[in-house]
């Protein structure tokens, strides 16, 4: 019989220490893993010093007023308010340490200081990051739905969160300057092409899966009448692939294979995969015959769906945490060698992740020749005051350390193709 897998001593002293530190309000310590930010995003232009302003105007420069789009923002809520948001109850009890330790990083760095008002502060604070970014641009907020069972039935203990459609659409109407909605419609709802007519009608034209956290298997035949409604509405589908980190998925990255959406992209539906696959292995479905059980990385997976010639205008991929310290260099250099394949990349911040501190080691960069020492400085200047900006900026200046290529500005500029 097979034991589950139990977390090292090591780790529980370190979970450990780090509850009881939480627990006697050390803020300090959620400063150095969380929001380490100093300044409110409205000070940028008093804070900055003129080396990290002229960085910032660069950089904003080459997009054009308006233009800028993130593909990839999440809304986070514990249904304070009645917002209808909801969170698996381990992410807020001390009982499940690990989970709540996320959770109290997850809050900190996106701004929330008190469950009671926890939607509110949130959505305030992006408000605030998204209304500072010079020249504009338009933030795509993401719903999630639950995870459902193959029956149509909800499966509670695999939700860890659950933001619905109606709270991202009401949201995206009060700042339609700001905001564009994406809805999240698992295809094993009893009711999910009905909801994507009801949605469609109202102007929502993407839709969010993380298959590893929400139980999505994309090559199912039974979600053949969801890709049929799709296309006939000329919707977009934003998926995760590869390996989940951030949302509890169990036993259930074997659905993050890039490979399982061969069905989707087959049937005509355009599908945006985010991060580019750059976490993790999966089994290399095209060629079972060849060595059974075979593991491939996920973005090489990625990048053999992205040289497909079939999917050449209805296959994109999106950079969002492709910066982040445990998926550099790899993805991030085969992306920027691929020069020809820049023209089908999207821009994903994948908000609240660029708050969390620790999750980005600027130093790397500097030891691998990306970036400059004093570009570095720059950044944690511009960290402190605005993550969001800090996200965009690191991405638009990294040069290969070979080559010098770098991401086009239209990488980060609305996609003619996904309007």
């Amino acid at each position: 019989m097979k034991h589950a897998m139990k977390p090292t001593p090591r780790k529980w002293i370190w979970v450990l220490g780090l509850a009881a530190l939480l627990v006697a309000g050390c803020s300090a310590v959620l400063k150095q893993v969380g929001g380490a930010y100093s300044h409110p995003p409205e000070e940028m232009e008093t804070i900055l010093s003129d080396g990290a302003k002229a960085l910032v105007a660069w950089a904003y420069g080459h997009v054009g007023d308006g233009r800028l789009r993130d593909y990839h923002v999440h809304v986070v809520g514990v249904g304070a308010g009645n917002t209808g948001a909801e969170v698996n109850p381990k992410m807020l009890s001390w009982l499940h340490p690990i989970s709540r330790l996320k959770a109290a990083v997850y809050m900190n760095s996106s701004g929330v200081t008190d469950l009671a008002n926890a939607d509110r502060d949130y959505m305030e604070r992006l408000t605030r990051l998204a209304e500072n970014t010079p020249g504009g641009g338009k933030f795509h907020l993401l719903a999630f739905d639950r995870h459902y069972n193959a029956d149509g039935t909800v499966n509670a203990a695999k939700t860890e969160l659950y933001i619905p459609n109606d709270y991202v659409m009401a949201l995206a109407r009060q700042r339609r300057d700001l905001f564009v909605p994406v809805i999240s419609v698992h295809p094993y709802r009893r009711d999910a092409v009905a909801a994507l007519e009801k949605w469609a009608a109202q102007g929502a034209k993407f839709i969010k899966w993380l298959p590893n956290a929400q139980g999505i298997d994309a090559s199912d035949p039974a979600i053949d009448p969801y890709y049929e409604t799709m296309k006939t509405h000329n919707m977009v589908l934003l998926t995760h692939v590869g390996k989940e980190l951030a949302v509890e998925s169990g036993d259930a990255q074997a659905l993050g294979n890039p490979l399982l959406f061969r069905r989707p992209l087959d049937r005509g539906v355009t599908v945006i995969m985010a991060h580019g696959a750059s976490l993790g292995d999966s089994e290399d479905l095209d060629n079972p015959g060849d060595t059974p059980g075979a593991r491939v990385d996920n973005f090489d997976l990625f990048m053999r769906l992205m040289d497909d010639p079939r999917y050449g205008d209805t296959l994109f991929g999106e950079i969002s945490a492709i910066t982040q310290f445990n998926r550099v260099p790899g993805p991030l250099l085969g992306l920027l060698e691929r020069g020809d394949l820049h023209h089908r990349l999207v821009n994903g911040s994948d908000y609240p992740l660029p708050a969390i501190n620790f999750l980005f080691q600027t130093r790397q960069f500097v030891n691998l020749g990306m970036i400059t020492k004093e570009e570095q400085t720059y950044l944690r200047e511009i960290y402190g005051v605005n993550p969001l900006i800090f996200d965009y900026v690191l991405k638009r200046i990294l040069r290969h350390p070979e080559t010098g290529a770098q991401f086009p500005s239209s990488v980060f500029q609305t996609h003619p193709r996904l309007q």
